[in-house]
Protein backbone atom coordinates (compact mmCIF):
# COMPACT_ATOMS: atom_id res chain seq x y z
CA UNK A 1 0.00 0.00 0.00
CA UNK A 2 1.46 3.38 -0.97
CA UNK A 3 1.83 6.00 1.71
CA UNK A 4 1.35 9.65 0.72
CA UNK A 5 3.21 10.79 3.83
CA UNK A 6 6.34 8.75 3.10
CA UNK A 7 9.43 10.99 3.28
CA UNK A 8 12.87 10.71 1.78
CA UNK A 9 15.30 9.31 4.34
CA UNK A 10 18.02 11.65 3.10
CA UNK A 11 15.76 14.69 3.51
CA UNK A 12 14.73 13.57 7.00
CA UNK A 13 18.38 13.08 7.99
CA UNK A 14 19.28 16.52 6.63
CA UNK A 15 16.45 18.04 8.66
CA UNK A 16 17.60 16.14 11.75
CA UNK A 17 21.12 17.46 11.32
CA UNK A 18 19.78 21.02 11.40
CA UNK A 19 17.82 20.32 14.58
CA UNK A 20 20.94 18.79 16.16
CA UNK A 21 22.77 22.03 15.36
CA UNK A 22 20.08 23.99 17.21
CA UNK A 23 20.46 21.67 20.21
CA UNK A 24 24.21 22.29 20.18
CA UNK A 25 23.66 26.06 20.37
CA UNK A 26 25.30 27.11 23.65
CA UNK A 27 23.67 30.52 24.08
CA UNK A 28 20.31 29.35 25.42
CA UNK A 29 19.32 31.48 28.43
CA UNK A 30 16.10 29.56 29.16
CA UNK A 31 14.65 26.14 28.32
CA UNK A 32 11.90 27.75 26.20
CA UNK A 33 13.37 26.74 22.84
CA UNK A 34 13.60 23.12 23.98
CA UNK A 35 9.98 23.27 25.15
CA UNK A 36 8.92 24.62 21.76
CA UNK A 37 10.75 21.84 19.89
CA UNK A 38 9.25 19.14 22.10
CA UNK A 39 5.84 20.78 21.87
CA UNK A 40 5.95 20.87 18.07
CA UNK A 41 6.81 17.17 17.96
CA UNK A 42 3.96 16.31 20.32
CA UNK A 43 1.44 18.42 18.43
CA UNK A 44 2.41 16.84 15.11
CA UNK A 45 1.82 13.42 16.67
CA UNK A 46 -1.45 14.46 18.32
CA UNK A 47 -2.91 16.06 15.18
CA UNK A 48 -2.24 13.22 12.76
CA UNK A 49 -5.12 12.85 10.29
CA UNK A 50 -7.28 9.75 9.92
CA UNK A 51 -5.18 8.81 6.88
CA UNK A 52 -1.96 9.10 8.91
CA UNK A 53 -0.71 12.44 7.59
CA UNK A 54 0.79 15.13 9.86
CA UNK A 55 -0.61 18.67 10.22
CA UNK A 56 0.80 21.54 8.16
CA UNK A 57 0.09 24.23 10.74
CA UNK A 58 -0.17 24.63 14.50
CA UNK A 59 -1.56 27.60 16.42
CA UNK A 60 0.18 29.51 19.18
CA UNK A 61 -2.74 28.61 21.47
CA UNK A 62 -2.21 24.89 20.87
CA UNK A 63 1.47 25.33 21.59
CA UNK A 64 0.73 27.29 24.79
CA UNK A 65 -1.45 24.43 26.05
CA UNK A 66 1.24 21.89 25.22
CA UNK A 67 4.00 23.95 26.88
CA UNK A 68 1.85 24.30 30.02
CA UNK A 69 1.46 20.52 30.05
CA UNK A 70 5.21 19.95 29.61
CA UNK A 71 6.23 22.40 32.32
CA UNK A 72 3.50 21.44 34.82
CA UNK A 73 5.46 18.64 36.58
CA UNK A 74 8.62 20.79 36.50
CA UNK A 75 7.03 23.23 38.94
CA UNK A 76 6.89 20.66 41.74
CA UNK A 77 9.68 20.91 44.34
CA UNK A 78 12.81 18.86 43.69
CA UNK A 79 15.07 17.46 46.41
CA UNK A 80 14.73 16.28 49.99
CA UNK A 81 11.97 17.54 52.28
CA UNK A 82 14.31 20.04 53.94
CA UNK A 83 15.89 21.41 50.74
CA UNK A 84 13.12 20.90 48.14
CA UNK A 85 12.70 23.78 45.73
CA UNK A 86 11.41 24.42 42.21
CA UNK A 87 14.32 24.13 39.80
CA UNK A 88 15.48 27.21 37.93
CA UNK A 89 15.18 27.07 34.16
CA UNK A 90 16.74 30.41 33.19
CA UNK A 91 20.20 31.86 33.62
CA UNK A 92 19.01 35.09 35.26
CA UNK A 93 16.55 33.59 37.74
CA UNK A 94 13.38 31.63 37.18
CA UNK A 95 11.90 31.50 33.68
CA UNK A 96 8.77 33.63 33.48
CA UNK A 97 6.55 30.83 32.17
CA UNK A 98 7.46 28.65 35.13
CA UNK A 99 6.83 31.55 37.52
CA UNK A 100 3.36 31.96 35.99
CA UNK A 101 2.64 28.26 36.44
CA UNK A 102 3.93 28.38 40.03
CA UNK A 103 1.56 31.27 40.82
CA UNK A 104 -1.32 29.35 39.26
CA UNK A 105 -0.44 26.28 41.36
CA UNK A 106 -0.33 28.34 44.54
CA UNK A 107 -3.83 29.67 43.84
CA UNK A 108 -5.28 26.15 43.86
CA UNK A 109 -6.64 24.48 46.96
CA UNK A 110 -4.27 21.58 46.28
CA UNK A 111 -1.32 22.58 44.12
CA UNK A 112 -0.11 19.00 43.74
CA UNK A 113 -3.08 17.87 41.62
CA UNK A 114 -2.67 16.69 38.01
CA UNK A 115 -3.14 19.39 35.39
CA UNK A 116 -6.45 17.93 34.19
CA UNK A 117 -7.98 18.55 37.62
CA UNK A 118 -6.49 22.03 37.83
CA UNK A 119 -7.99 22.92 34.43
CA UNK A 120 -11.44 21.80 35.57
CA UNK A 121 -11.38 23.35 39.05
CA UNK A 122 -9.94 26.73 38.00
CA UNK A 123 -10.98 27.19 34.39
CA UNK A 124 -10.85 31.00 34.23
CA UNK A 125 -7.49 31.19 36.00
CA UNK A 126 -6.14 28.49 33.68
CA UNK A 127 -7.29 30.45 30.64
CA UNK A 128 -5.43 33.51 31.96
CA UNK A 129 -2.37 31.32 32.47
CA UNK A 130 -2.54 30.21 28.84
CA UNK A 131 -2.76 33.85 27.76
CA UNK A 132 0.47 34.57 29.63
CA UNK A 133 2.28 31.53 28.24
CA UNK A 134 1.06 32.19 24.70
CA UNK A 135 2.33 35.79 24.83
CA UNK A 136 5.72 34.73 26.15
CA UNK A 137 6.09 32.12 23.39
CA UNK A 138 5.14 34.68 20.74
CA UNK A 139 7.47 37.30 22.18
CA UNK A 140 10.54 35.15 22.68
CA UNK A 141 11.29 31.63 21.48
CA UNK A 142 9.10 31.40 18.38
CA UNK A 143 10.79 34.37 16.72
CA UNK A 144 14.27 33.30 17.86
CA UNK A 145 14.33 29.49 17.76
CA UNK A 146 15.62 29.17 14.19
CA UNK A 147 18.63 31.43 14.76
CA UNK A 148 22.04 29.79 14.79
CA UNK A 149 24.78 32.23 15.69
CA UNK A 150 23.87 35.35 13.73
CA UNK A 151 22.07 33.51 10.91
CA UNK A 152 18.33 32.88 10.65
CA UNK A 153 17.20 29.77 8.79
CA UNK A 154 13.42 29.25 8.91
CA UNK A 155 13.65 25.55 8.10
CA UNK A 156 11.04 24.41 10.64
CA UNK A 157 8.23 26.95 10.36
CA UNK A 158 7.24 30.41 9.21
CA UNK A 159 5.37 32.98 11.32
CA UNK A 160 3.87 36.32 10.40
CA UNK A 161 5.49 38.39 13.16
CA UNK A 162 8.98 39.10 14.45
CA UNK A 163 10.68 39.84 17.78
CA UNK A 164 9.24 43.39 17.76
CA UNK A 165 5.63 42.15 18.05
CA UNK A 166 3.45 44.48 20.16
CA UNK A 167 1.76 42.96 23.22
CA UNK A 168 -1.37 45.02 22.53
CA UNK A 169 -1.92 43.19 19.24
CA UNK A 170 -1.68 39.80 20.93
CA UNK A 171 -3.87 40.88 23.85
CA UNK A 172 -6.57 42.08 21.44
CA UNK A 173 -6.49 38.72 19.63
CA UNK A 174 -6.79 36.88 22.97
CA UNK A 175 -9.91 38.94 23.76
CA UNK A 176 -11.49 37.73 20.52
CA UNK A 177 -10.59 40.65 18.30
CA UNK A 178 -8.88 40.20 14.92
CA UNK A 179 -5.51 41.45 13.77
CA UNK A 180 -2.98 38.84 14.90
CA UNK A 181 -2.17 35.73 12.85
CA UNK A 182 -1.59 32.96 15.41
CA UNK A 183 -0.57 30.32 12.85
CA UNK A 184 2.77 28.53 13.00
CA UNK A 185 3.11 27.38 9.38
CA UNK A 186 5.24 24.25 9.16
CA UNK A 187 7.57 24.14 6.18
CA UNK A 188 7.00 21.47 3.57
CA UNK A 189 7.47 17.93 4.97
CA UNK A 190 8.46 19.21 8.43
CA UNK A 191 5.45 17.63 10.15
CA UNK A 192 6.44 14.30 8.62
CA UNK A 193 10.08 14.71 9.67
CA UNK A 194 9.14 15.55 13.27
CA UNK A 195 6.88 12.50 13.51
CA UNK A 196 9.38 10.19 11.83
CA UNK A 197 12.33 11.41 13.94
CA UNK A 198 10.39 11.52 17.21
CA UNK A 199 12.18 8.48 18.64
CA UNK A 200 15.57 10.11 18.02
CA UNK A 201 14.85 13.78 18.73
CA UNK A 202 12.82 13.35 21.93
CA UNK A 203 15.57 11.76 24.06
CA UNK A 204 18.15 14.20 22.70
CA UNK A 205 15.99 17.21 23.55
CA UNK A 206 15.24 15.82 27.00
CA UNK A 207 18.91 15.12 27.65
CA UNK A 208 19.92 18.62 26.53
CA UNK A 209 17.14 20.05 28.72
CA UNK A 210 18.21 18.06 31.80
CA UNK A 211 21.84 19.05 31.23
CA UNK A 212 20.95 22.73 31.11
CA UNK A 213 18.76 22.57 34.24
CA UNK A 214 21.48 20.59 36.03
CA UNK A 215 24.04 23.29 35.24
CA UNK A 216 21.71 26.07 36.38
CA UNK A 217 20.96 24.29 39.67
CA UNK A 218 24.28 22.49 40.34
CA UNK A 219 22.69 19.04 40.15
CA UNK A 220 23.39 15.71 38.43
CA UNK A 221 22.02 15.31 34.89
CA UNK A 222 20.75 11.75 35.39
CA UNK A 223 18.66 12.57 38.46
CA UNK A 224 17.14 15.60 36.80
CA UNK A 225 16.25 13.81 33.57
CA UNK A 226 14.21 11.29 35.53
CA UNK A 227 12.56 14.04 37.62
CA UNK A 228 11.70 16.22 34.61
CA UNK A 229 10.61 13.52 32.17
CA UNK A 230 10.30 10.21 34.08
CA UNK A 231 7.20 8.05 33.67
CA UNK A 232 6.32 8.22 37.36
CA UNK A 233 5.77 11.99 37.51
CA UNK A 234 2.05 11.10 37.91
CA UNK A 235 0.99 8.42 40.38
CA UNK A 236 -0.90 5.79 38.38
CA UNK A 237 -1.94 3.68 41.40
CA UNK A 238 -5.44 5.21 41.37
CA UNK A 239 -6.06 3.57 37.99
CA UNK A 240 -4.73 0.09 38.83
CA UNK A 241 -7.75 -1.54 40.51
CA UNK A 242 -10.47 -0.23 38.14
CA UNK A 243 -8.40 -1.09 35.05
CA UNK A 244 -7.75 -4.57 36.47
CA UNK A 245 -11.52 -4.99 36.88
CA UNK A 246 -12.29 -3.64 33.38
CA UNK A 247 -9.85 -6.19 31.90
CA UNK A 248 -11.54 -9.04 33.73
CA UNK A 249 -8.60 -9.45 36.14
CA UNK A 250 -6.35 -10.57 33.29
CA UNK A 251 -3.12 -9.37 31.73
CA UNK A 252 -3.81 -7.40 28.55
CA UNK A 253 -1.01 -9.16 26.65
CA UNK A 254 -0.86 -12.81 27.71
CA UNK A 255 -4.46 -12.94 29.03
CA UNK A 256 -3.31 -14.88 32.10
CA UNK A 257 -5.28 -14.34 35.31
CA UNK A 258 -3.86 -11.79 37.78
CA UNK A 259 -5.21 -12.85 41.16
CA UNK A 260 -4.74 -9.57 42.99
CA UNK A 261 -4.53 -6.02 41.63
CA UNK A 262 -1.38 -5.44 43.69
CA UNK A 263 0.32 -8.07 41.51
CA UNK A 264 -0.46 -6.08 38.36
CA UNK A 265 1.38 -3.24 36.63
CA UNK A 266 -0.06 -0.24 34.79
CA UNK A 267 1.59 -0.21 31.36
CA UNK A 268 1.70 2.56 28.75
CA UNK A 269 0.59 0.83 25.53
CA UNK A 270 2.26 3.56 23.47
CA UNK A 271 5.59 3.57 25.33
CA UNK A 272 6.42 6.60 27.45
CA UNK A 273 9.74 6.90 25.64
CA UNK A 274 7.83 7.49 22.37
CA UNK A 275 5.16 9.83 23.70
CA UNK A 276 4.32 10.89 27.25
CA UNK A 277 0.63 10.10 27.66
CA UNK A 278 -0.98 9.08 30.96
CA UNK A 279 -4.57 9.22 29.67
CA UNK A 280 -6.69 6.16 30.37
CA UNK A 281 -6.87 5.36 26.66
CA UNK A 282 -3.13 4.60 26.74
CA UNK A 283 -3.12 2.57 29.96
CA UNK A 284 -3.49 -1.22 30.23
CA UNK A 285 -2.94 -3.72 33.02
CA UNK A 286 -0.12 -6.25 32.58
CA UNK A 287 1.43 -8.88 34.78
CA UNK A 288 4.99 -8.39 35.96
CA UNK A 289 6.58 -10.61 33.32
CA UNK A 290 4.80 -9.04 30.33
CA UNK A 291 5.35 -5.53 31.65
CA UNK A 292 9.08 -6.19 31.99
CA UNK A 293 9.46 -7.92 28.64
CA UNK A 294 7.48 -5.33 26.69
CA UNK A 295 9.45 -2.49 28.30
CA UNK A 296 9.69 0.39 25.77
CA UNK A 297 8.95 -1.76 22.71
CA UNK A 298 5.93 -1.25 20.48
CA UNK A 299 3.39 -4.05 20.86
CA UNK A 300 2.65 -6.43 17.98
CA UNK A 301 -0.28 -5.95 15.62
CA UNK A 302 -2.39 -8.57 17.40
CA UNK A 303 -2.18 -6.55 20.63
CA UNK A 304 -2.78 -3.28 18.81
CA UNK A 305 -5.93 -4.68 17.19
CA UNK A 306 -7.45 -5.49 20.60
CA UNK A 307 -6.27 -2.18 22.04
CA UNK A 308 -8.06 -0.28 19.26
CA UNK A 309 -11.41 -1.62 20.54
CA UNK A 310 -11.36 1.12 23.17
CA UNK A 311 -11.68 3.73 20.43
CA UNK A 312 -14.90 2.24 19.05
CA UNK A 313 -17.87 3.98 20.63
CA UNK A 314 -20.00 0.83 20.69
CA UNK A 315 -17.44 -1.23 22.62
CA UNK A 316 -17.84 -2.10 26.30
CA UNK A 317 -14.28 -1.08 27.12
CA UNK A 318 -14.83 2.39 25.60
CA UNK A 319 -17.90 2.91 27.82
CA UNK A 320 -16.12 1.54 30.89
CA UNK A 321 -13.10 3.80 30.42
CA UNK A 322 -15.28 6.86 29.85
CA UNK A 323 -17.18 6.11 33.06
CA UNK A 324 -13.96 5.55 34.97
CA UNK A 325 -12.49 8.84 33.74
CA UNK A 326 -15.47 10.69 35.19
CA UNK A 327 -15.39 8.79 38.47
CA UNK A 328 -11.72 9.39 39.26
CA UNK A 329 -11.39 12.70 37.35
CA UNK A 330 -8.69 11.34 35.11
CA UNK A 331 -7.83 12.32 31.54
CA UNK A 332 -9.17 9.89 28.92
CA UNK A 333 -7.56 11.49 25.83
CA UNK A 334 -8.96 9.12 23.17
CA UNK A 335 -8.55 11.46 20.20
CA UNK A 336 -5.02 12.47 21.09
CA UNK A 337 -3.91 8.92 21.91
CA UNK A 338 -5.38 7.50 18.70
CA UNK A 339 -3.69 10.20 16.60
CA UNK A 340 -0.33 9.44 18.20
CA UNK A 341 -0.82 5.71 17.59
CA UNK A 342 -1.61 6.39 13.93
CA UNK A 343 1.46 8.60 13.59
CA UNK A 344 3.75 5.91 15.01
CA UNK A 345 2.29 2.63 13.75
CA UNK A 346 1.36 3.76 10.23
CA UNK A 347 5.00 4.67 9.54
CA UNK A 348 6.46 1.29 10.49
CA UNK A 349 8.37 -0.61 7.82
CA UNK A 350 7.81 -4.30 7.28
CA UNK A 351 11.17 -5.07 8.90
CA UNK A 352 10.29 -3.21 12.13
CA UNK A 353 10.34 -5.56 15.11
CA UNK A 354 7.32 -5.52 17.42
CA UNK A 355 7.06 -7.24 20.79
CA UNK A 356 4.71 -10.21 20.84
CA UNK A 357 5.17 -12.17 24.08
CA UNK A 358 8.02 -13.17 26.36
CA UNK A 359 11.21 -12.61 24.37
CA UNK A 360 9.46 -13.12 21.02
CA UNK A 361 9.36 -10.37 18.39
CA UNK A 362 7.55 -10.30 15.05
CA UNK A 363 7.76 -8.10 11.96
CA UNK A 364 5.29 -5.28 11.50
CA UNK A 365 2.44 -5.81 9.05
CA UNK A 366 1.98 -2.35 7.41
CA UNK A 367 -1.04 -3.27 5.20
CA UNK A 368 -2.90 -4.77 8.16
CA UNK A 369 -1.98 -1.84 10.41
CA UNK A 370 -3.25 0.69 7.87
CA UNK A 371 -6.43 -1.32 7.40
CA UNK A 372 -7.12 -1.35 11.14
CA UNK A 373 -6.65 2.38 11.57
CA UNK A 374 -8.57 3.33 8.46
CA UNK A 375 -11.46 1.15 9.71
CA UNK A 376 -12.02 3.32 12.79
Amino acid sequence: MSRPFAASQDDAIAFGEKVFALLDETRYTTTYKLAVLLGLIDLCLENTTAAGGPPDLITTRQLAEKVAEIYWPHTLPFGSVRTATVLRQASGGQAEILSCIERFRSSLRDGSVPLIKARVSAGKAYSRLLDQIEWKLIEMPLSRLQTLGTSVDSFIYEINWDKDIDYRDVSAYQRGQTGFDNRILLRSRVGEYLVRLNGLLRPLIQRRWASMVAALNHQEDSRLEHFLFGAQRLDLSLTRVPLWEIQGERCFYCKERIREPKQSHVDHFIPWSRYQENGLSNLVIADGKCNGNKSDFLAATQHMERWLDRFRKASHVSTDLETLAGQIQWDLSPTRTLSVARAIYMRLRIDAKLWQIGRQFVNADPPRISQLFLGL
